[in-house]
């Protein structure tokens, strides 16, 4: 039985770049920086630099609020390359800027592409950092908004490559 995979955003093509914004520690006055770019050819680059000055500590980009065809998957699939460094996968399922994200945190090694399969059951709820533990689990149907971050006082420079993200089906549905 084989997992069915559904491509969400194929990074060979600009227009799915062009759907990403960061969100860093700015907000509350830190002062990380991130960039989502072009990468390698059909790829899209996550970068920037982590700062702990100013109580920061985080950047992150996510997408604008749109739908996406994720009813009737279990979760995500991302072709990653990494740096060493360990990242999270967030999601949300409503349109305001602030509120509850769901994260999943990811590893890959540094310098090779990898398949990072992230099942929903796996994603934490948190609102600003903070875990929500009342938060109902993550649901594939609601998903409005995508997102990268890298947090956890992992301060320096960071460089995560994305090709493609897809939602997975590994069971029938």
């Amino acid at each position: 039985m084989g997992e069915r995979t559904r491509t969400l955003l194929d990074f060979a093509a600009a227009s799915a770049i062009e759907l990403w914004a960061p969100i860093d520690d700015l907000v509350m006055g830190g002062l990380s920086r991130s960039r989502f770019t072009a990468g390698d050819p059909g790829s899209a680059r996550f970068s920037g630099m982590v700062s702990l000055e100013n109580g920061g500590g985080f950047a992150s980009v996510r997408t604008r609020p749109r739908s996406w065809p994720t009813a009737g998957t279990d979760g995500f699939a991302l072709r990653v390359r990494g740096d060493g460094k360990t990242y999270k996968f967030t999601v949300r399922v409503d349109d305001r800027f602030d509120g509850i994200q769901y994260q999943a945190r990811f590893s890959p090694p540094a310098g090779e592409w990898t398949e990072v399969v992230l099942p929903a059951v796996s994603f934490l709820a948190s609102f600003r950092g903070r875990p929500v533990s009342a938060a109902p689990p993550l649901e594939m149907r609601q998903v409005r908004a995508l997102g990268l971050m890298i947090s956890e006082r992992q301060a320096g420079a960071f460089e995560l490559l994305i090709s493609r993200i897809a939602a997975t089906a590994d069971r029938a549905g």
